[in-house]
């Protein structure tokens, strides 16, 4: 298993992981679902400044659920 995060801007845009400002350390897999949550839980504000309005996490290519938003306030 495989598991990633789907990243979308407010209108529905994917942003590619590669193009997100400021977020450094992201794997593009991880091997866990704990360990998917566990770095989200880590980089959420980062990931919304950097333009992120809400997540979606991927198993391979299937929907675990979202969208999640991340919200700020």
């Amino acid at each position: 298993m495989a598991w990633s995060w789907r990243y979308e801007k407010d209108d529905g845009t994917v942003i590619p992981p590669n193009g997100l400002p400021g977020v450094h350390d992201q794997p593009e897999y991880q091997s866990t679902q704990s360990d998917a949550e566990s770095w989200l839980g880590e980089n959420w504000r980062t990931l919304a400044d950097s333009g992120v309005a809400r997540v979606w996490l991927l198993d391979d290519e299937r929907v675990v659920y979202g969208p999640m938003r991340l919200a700020l306030d």
